[in-house]
């Protein structure tokens, strides 16, 4: 063996012996616990502490905080910073200690599952985390994996086992994993399992679920190992009593947590961006303060230097300079309101309020699984209004993973019926005349079987051949190497033709009621270059049969030319089929003389034993078997799409949300559901699939649709496409594609694994943003992620990953926001998700609802916020001029205090958690309102600029009106008014009915909550405005509160409550009449859209005409390019019989190419639940209207 390095830290090969726990505690490998949560009880404080202080706006207050405890430049109070500091600090770690908790609950309820270790040569429970590498465990059917295995032995023959990797792929199909001989022998004989001391030398942990790499040895012996070998964490074992493995990979080592990442902080741009903000904010309170400190230091020495005599001052504050740098802390104090930590109090407040509407949404709840929509974060929401890029999985996420059986094609006839598509509501077929039926097959033509029961030969021909060209296996289920093939053969059975049993050289059916018996001389096996599969058999008339299924370009070149007119009847039934979005597939058969089959088998018997270019020797046998073979009909398959997939598609596709699609299927599947969901259509320029093997031909590739999309020399186009978001909305017509042409792009894993490469990502990138669809197939979890990287690093984009398996956990912690649907393949993608829902289909209101509504709301609210603030604040600044800049504030201490936290509060969380522009459906109908957040229009540099600049107008309006009034002004006895007190209650009472009114003319959508706030915040005002200036008050705290009368002596003049409407007259005008001129010279989109919606209130609901969205495509996508091939050579092998069989045949049955998987339609239960009835396809809301259409109107 090898020589061994203990001490080195990083692993290059792992040496692990069997049932030796000493030995490989050794290398210190990780154990099984799987850990999810972020923090610890240790780790939660500082770790929390320091990613809150990543906001800027915490640090800044916390600078505030310590100034503020220095009493000679302190002007307020310590408690009004340290109070809403630790507030806001505490309310964020209660909030993420209670997801982290939830992260932990699950992470323990993962870790405390039950397997049965041996140890000490007795099987014992254990929990999960106690399981530990070289351990030896045992599984029973139906139970997941509980770390990366060697497969030792199992409960079938020849040490087989299959297992359903959705949890890693996202397939539902079953795969077959063989054991050693060697080890398969040990059987399940805990005793020999217990002296087993075989040592593994393999790779070391890494995320490649489909390699594996390794050899053990034991007995002297070196034995390869590979991924065949291996079952994996997250596997679940299916239709095997038990098996035995060996622990190679455990916990955060194991392939599936290697390729799950990190959970990351995530953060809103928005966030970013007031981040930034904040630190602008601050440069201008320093300017501010540096200008206010220098106007002191000059006053003190020509005006404030007269004083000195008569005040009593320290010795040190003599010095104007050390004046003026004590009058700079003192303003900084004073202005840090232009930021108050009262914001992010609010700004938490609206998420959390905006995620409970997510919540409770009821048109987001999918009753048949009890299932609500959930925000499991509450950070995210205004991001949901600004996504451009949607990365979706495939199986589980925009299919249901059951394939229907639900039209066919015989001599020249079509049955059968969508059942969305029924104009009438027509009863199900009635199968009760088959006892064997599977009372969840639904068909909607009660002809077919008439013609069954009939005994029309070429209908009983065409199910006969569904019932044995295929390589199901019959065990308590159907387990099959295609959905596509469940189906079928379950059609077959429930029209009489029933698949009972195989062995390796016979199958038999039950034809009407009675059991029929078939030699099987030979499966022609299916391959990706065939494209069919055909089987060779002898009926007990002792006719031999020839019956090939595949795909209809295939198989029509292969018929007998006296088939000219029906195939071409055929084929029109073909392209219907295809237009409906169903996966179809042509049926034929042949007669075979025997002496010519004779001869054949020889020829087939010499080319399966040759030692050179076996595969071409048969495929050209096998093309000369199947030539003029006779037309029976075709099949038509539905992959069912979840309810209302293209719909959603297309609506979101004019919302120009771009979509692609990642999956580990093969590239027809993906293709096939492509064109399903109108992702891909004929009417397409082109459609470029990029499959290279090399890095030089993936370039090549690439350049080539680049070329063909932009003509040779157009290079330029990336940056191009960046500029859109500095570009003004065009709000004078419906979005479209700026590209007129529409291209897609479809490219498998190990292009994508080159494509990937640095010298090559920015021309993927080029290349897939100018393509209207990207589907790329065949990609494990970490090129999910590092695809949904590539456009966070390339384009300034919003990206939102969405799967339903632990194969899509990478790609959802990777986005900006993680969708997780809870659907057939556990709970991983849900637990590790931002938000979650039960169908795809309420994608578009969580974006184009939700998600447009929280990023308006949220513009809206920090817009008036930081309007408000700078008008409230920037008061002082004015006043620095007029008082020596000696840092008295305008208004009393109290009014500084309250004003964000009592009088101001409330409106501004009404306007943020209720506001419409438009309403629902009209955010539905019109998806191109969803544009101005993706350009991020509602809020930016430019729009803070702007309302800030307005909060500075109306600082300096309020200050200055009162103050050149009351410069004159006198009481109606006489006597001056102008007292800094009643100044003081001039401007506040001014300011609060300034904002008060702004935020009336900010909101869009006035509901009770928001009137009862504005008027009562007023009422408050003025309530505790009279109380601070009462008699009673000042008696009982007369420190605090020491101006009696004050309010009441100033506003029962005239000439103050002239002022004040003076006052708000000229800060609210100016706004009034360019909001009005803008919106009626520049509309943008959205006043048009809700000048329509304000128009259809006056009219009444007028009946709306909704168009489906159907497929146009007449590309036929065939079951055989979903099929797998190796499967002739497992059946007739008779591996996977448990019944004893001859080891011998007559003649050699089928290639030795060895098949690697198998697909069982519906997990755990009968084949026929992939043939349940499906649900029609909602298309609410998605009527295409223009805009000049509402005009139009």
């Amino acid at each position: 063996f090898t020589k061994l390095n203990f001490s080195s830290t990083v692993e290059e090969e792992r040496h692990v012996r069997a049932n030796d726990r000493d030995y490989n505690e050794r290398f210190s490998y990780a154990d099984n616990r799987i850990k999810t949560a972020k923090y610890n009880v240790f780790t939660f404080l500082p770790i929390n502490l320091f990613e809150q202080f990543q906001r800027f706006a915490n640090a800044y207050f916390l600078v505030l905080l310590i100034l503020q405890l220095i009493p000679e430049i302190s002007s307020l109070s310590w408690f009004t910073t340290i109070v809403p500091l630790v507030l806001v600090l505490a309310i964020t770690a209660v909030k993420d200690a209670t997801d982290d908790y939830f992260r932990h609950k699950s992470d323990q309820q993962v870790n405390t599952r039950q397997s049965q270790v041996l140890i000490k040569g007795k099987l014992q429970n254990e929990k999960w985390m106690n399981v530990r590498v070289g351990d030896i465990i045992k599984l029973e059917n139906n139970q997941f994996v509980a770390a990366d295995l060697l497969l030792l032995s199992s409960s079938e023959p020849y040490g087989l086992c299959y297992i359903e990797t959705a949890e890693l792929d996202g397939e539902t199909n079953l795969k077959v994993r063989q054991a050693l001989t060697v080890t398969s022998d040990l059987g399940d004989d805990v005793s020999k399992l217990a002296d087993f001391n075989g040592e593994v030398i393999c790779e070391p942990p890494n995320n490649k679920l489909d390699k594996f790499t390794g050899t053990l040895y034991w007995k002297d012996n070196k034995y390869p190992l590979d991924n065949e070998k291996m079952l994996l964490r997250g596997c679940v074992l299916r239709n095997t009593e038990w098996c035995f493995g060996l622990v190679i990979f455990a916990g955060l080592q194991t392939k599936l947590m290697q390729n799950c990442g990190r959970t990351k902080f995530k953060r809103t741009s928005i966030d970013k961006l007031m981040n930034t903000l904040v630190l602008w904010i601050f440069g201008f309170l320093i300017c501010m303060g540096i200008i206010l400190a220098i106007g002191n230091t000059i006053w003190e020495q020509k005006v404030g230097s007269n004083f000195w005599e008569y005040l009593q001052w320290k010795e040190l504050t003599i010095n104007a300079v050390f004046s003026g740098f004590l009058t700079f802390w003192s303003y900084v104090i004073i202005l840090n309101t232009v930021v108050p930590i009262s914001l992010y109090v609010s700004v938490e407040v609206l998420r959390l309020g905006h995620s409970y509407f997510i919540n409770w949404d009821r048109r987001m709840y999918y009753s048949r699984k009890d299932t609500p929509a959930e925000a499991r974060t509450t950070t995210l929401n205004e991001e949901l209004g600004q996504v451009e890029f949607i990365f979706s999985d495939k199986t589980g996420t925009l299919t249901q993973n059951i394939m229907v059986f639900n039209k066919c094609s015989i001599n020249g006839k079509t049955y059968g019926m969508l059942e969305h598509f029924l104009l009438y509501k027509t009863p199900c077929v009635d199968f009760s005349f088959n006892p064997l039926m599977d009372r969840k097959f639904r068909f909607h033509d009660s002809t077919l079987v008439e013609a069954i029961k009939l005994e029309e030969p070429l209908v009983q021909e065409f199910f006969r051949l569904l019932a044995l060209c295929h390589t199901h296996f019959w065990e308590l289920v159907y387990q099959a190497p295609s959905p596509d093939e469940g189906a079928l053969v379950t059609a077959a059975r429930n029209f009489g033709f029933v698949f009972r049993s195989r062995t390796p050289e016979t199958i038999t059916l039950y034809e009407m009621g009675h059991a029929v018996t078939y030699q099987l001389l030979a499966i022609l096996d299916f391959n990706n270059v065939r494209k069919r599969m055909s089987v060779i058999v002898r009926n007990p008339k002792g006719q031999l049969k020839l019956y090939s299924k595949g795909a209809d370009t295939i198989l029509f070149d292969r018929l007998d030319p006296s088939n000219e007119e029906f195939m071409f009847t055929t084929s029109e039934h073909l392209n219907e089929f295809a237009g409906e979005g169903l996966r179809t597939l042509a049926l034929a058969y042949k007669d075979l003389d025997e002496d010519v089959f004779d001869e054949w088998m020889k020829k087939l018997l010499f080319a399966s034993t040759a030692l050179e270019n076996r595969e071409e020797k048969l495929g050209a046998l096998y093309e000369e078997i199947e030539q003029g073979m006779m037309l029976l009909g075709a099949t038509a398959i539905e992959d069912k799409l979840q309810e209302g997939v293209p719909e959603t598609i297309a609506c979101l596709t004019l919302a120009n949300i771009k979509i692609w699609v990642l999956t580990g299927d093969k590239l027809e599947t993906a293709m096939n559901i492509g064109y399903s969901c109108n992702m891909l259509r004929d009417d397409m320029n082109e459609v470029f699939i990029i499959s290279g093997h090399t890095m030089l031909e993936v370039q090549q590739e690439l350049r080539m649709a680049k070329e063909r999309i932009m003509g040779p020399g157009k290079d330029k186009f990336s940056s191009g496409l960046d500029m859109e978001k500095t570009e003004l909305y065009s709000s004078d017509s419906v979005f479209e594609e700026t590209i007129i042409a529409e291209y897609a792009l479809i490219i498998n894993g190990h292009s994508l694994a080159n494509a990937l490469e640095a010298d090559l990502e920015q021309i993927l990138v080029d290349v897939a943003c100018l393509c209207k669809t990207v589907i790329c197939c065949r990609v494990t979890p970490l090129q999910k992620a590092l695809v949904v990287e590539l456009i966070k690093r390339h384009k300034r984009a919003v990206t939102l990953a969405i799967g339903d398996g632990a194969n899509d956990v990478s790609m959802i912690n990777t986005a900006h926001i993680g969708v997780g649907i809870s659907g057939q393949e556990g709970m991983q993608a849900v637990l590790a998700s931002d938000y979650s829902f039960a169908q795809f289909r309420y994608l578009q209101r969580l974006l184009l609802v939700h998600g447009r509504w929280s990023y308006h709301r949220m513009c809206n609210f920090l817009c008036y916020f930081f309007y408000k603030n700078f008008a409230f604040t920037l008061v002082h600044f004015w006043y620095g001029f007029l008082c020596g800049f000696s840092a008295q504030t305008v208004y009393d201490q109290w009014f500084i205090t309250l004003f964000n936290i009592v009088y101001t509060s409330l409106p501004v969380l009404a306007m943020g958690l209720f506001d419409q522009d438009v309403n629902e459906q009209y955010s539905l109908r019109y998806p191109n309102l969803y544009r101005p957040g993706q350009l991020n229009q509602l809020f930016n540099k430019r729009k803070f600029f702007t309302c800030t600049l307005q909060g500075v107008c109306t600082s300096f309006i309020l200050f200055f009106i009162p103050y050149g009034a009351f410069m004159t002004a006198v009481r109606d006895d006489g006597t001056h008014i102008s007292d800094q007190q009643a100044f003081a209650v001039t401007i506040a009472t001014s300011l609060v009915i300034v904002v008060s009114v702004q935020i009336g003319l900010d909101t869009n959508y006035w509901t009770a909550v928001n009137h009862f706030f504005i008027w009562g915040s007023l009422a408050v005002y003025f309530a505790i405005l009279f109380a601070m200036h009462s008699d009673g008050i000042f008696t009982i705290f007369p420190n605090q509160f020491p101006f009696i009368g004050t309010a009441r002596n100033s506003l029962n003049q005239k000439i103050v409550w002239l002022v004040i409407l003076l006052t708000t007259v000229v800060c609210i005008m100016p706004m009034v009449a360019v909001r009005f001129i803008k919106a009626d010279l520049y509309p943008t989109h959205t006043d048009k859209v809700r000048l329509l919606q304000q128009a259809s209130r006056r009219q009444g609901p007028q009946e709306q005409n909704l168009r489906r969205v159907r497929r146009t495509s007449s590309r036929r996508s065939a079951y055989a390019f979903a099929h797998q091939q190796g499967y002739g050579e497992l059946i007739t092998s008779g591996k996977n019989m448990k019944v004893p069989t001859s080891s011998t045949s007559t003649y050699p049955l089928s290639s030795p190419a060895r098949g690697t998987s198998l697909v069982k339609n519906s997990g755990t239960t009968d084949a026929a639940e992939t043939n349940s009835t499906g649900f029609g396809r909602e298309s609410d809301q998605n009527q295409e209207v223009t805009v000049e259409d509402l005009e139009a109107r």
